[in-house]
């Protein structure tokens, strides 16, 4: 591999390579790989802004992240935009590193950023190939790093998927702590990777306890709340036993209101299944519909699997995607519940979907 020099800044070669034996050439750019090698399981998020609320959202640990944009760090960086108190995702993939950063907000440039995360980068990768790749064959492991093909094609063959993996218990808070808001009602926020601007939402409508993810029933009624959230979050949630569990105890108790992960917590709890998509929503632009009202809102999503409420009773169904048919929201009929597979916070992404917070409120507030 060969070394060259860009901006000042030493240039290192470097290869991805996926479990499908594809090899794409690129260069190092962020931290150097523990081992000299990352491996991860490769998806693509669409999004043409907000980078770095993607690369902080703990929903993307154990994946490495691809943008399908074509630049990535023309605005830099700064600490408001982070979702996480560190960056969970394995490594990112991108075409080109922007060399300068041009934004009144910036405090610092992606490259440094990346570096003081801890995660490596490729860039100079040929995006739209790859994710033509992910599309036709779905998400996989990959590895890149400058190490040659031959080792990197065995760090791909010893990386795992998502698969049958509980990461919301590396990314839960280990301890419960408060966020001030809203004081007409108080919300516990179970963590199963939850993110900040998530927090900002809820802090609008209530005062927040956030819980770990191991929180049971009686520690979360013992709080008194007037509503439970379930956040988003990474890993497989067939591996995630102990949420369901807790909000089978908890439906009919307090208003219940769940986005990505939560929604599959809700649906699992309700009797329903979940099942991974080929590669996943990963983007900002997914349109999702309310059958109800024929309404048509522009998401943020991000999450690799779906539930299926096939043959559960006492449920309907409030949104479905536009694109692939899937199931994008329900509410129980019979318990104050409802889920999104989406993110209504919108970090990053447009903001239809937040008048979901109001009707939390409103859904706590009818059922005082």
């Amino acid at each position: 591999m060969g070394h060259d020099m860009i901006g000042g800044r030493t240039v290192r070669e470097a290869t991805l390579v996926l479990a499908d034996g594809s090899v794409f050439e690129g260069e190092l750019f962020g931290a150097e790989p523990e081992g000299g090698i990352t491996t991860g399981e490769v998806v693509f998020n669409t999004v043409m802004s907000g980078y770095q609320e993607v690369i902080s959202d703990p929903s993307y640990a154990g994946q490495i992240v691809t943008f399908t944009t074509s630049h990535l760090g023309n605005y830099g960086t700064t600490p408001v935009d982070d979702e996480a108190s560190r960056v969970w995702c394995r490594g990112v993939v991108l075409r080109e590193m922007a060399r300068r950063r041009s934004s009144w907000r910036a405090d610092g440039d992606l490259d440094s950023y990346l570096r003081n995360a801890g995660i490596a980068a490729i860039g100079a990768v040929d995006t739209r190939r790859l994710t033509r790749i992910i599309r036709d064959h779905g998400a996989m492991p990959g590895a890149f790093g400058a190490a040659s093909v031959d080792e990197l094609s065995a760090a791909v063959a010893a990386a795992r998927t998502t698969d049958g993996c509980d990461l919301v218990g590396e990314v839960t808070t280990r301890s419960a702590y408060d966020v001030a808001g809203n004081t007409a009602r108080r919300v516990v926020a179970i963590d199963c990777g939850i993110k900040t601007t998530i927090l900002r939402c809820l802090s609008d409508i209530a005062e927040v306890t956030v819980v770990p993810s191991g929180a049971t029933a009686a520690e979360i009624l013992a709080i008194a709340p007037d509503g439970v959230f379930i956040s988003n979050g990474p890993g497989d949630p067939a591996a995630v036993a102990q949420v369901p569990d807790t909000l089978r105890d908890l439906l009919g108790e307090v208003p219940i209101f769940g986005i990505c992960m939560g929604n599959q917590m809700l649906g699992t709890a309700l009797g329903g299944r979940t099942y991974k998509l080929p590669f996943g929503h990963h983007g900002g632009n997914h349109p999702v519909r309310d059958p109800s009202t024929g309404r048509v809102e522009i998401t943020s999503q991000n999450h690799n699997y779906c539930v299926d409420l096939t043959g559960v009773a006492e449920v309907e169904v409030t949104h479905l995607n536009l694109n692939d048919g899937t199931l994008e929201g329900f509410r129980s009929t019979r318990h104050a519940a409802f889920a999104v597979q989406y993110h209504p916070e919108a970090g990053p992404g447009p903001h239809d979907s937040r008048y979901l917070f109001t009707r939390f409120a409103d859904l706590i507030d009818a059922n005082r």
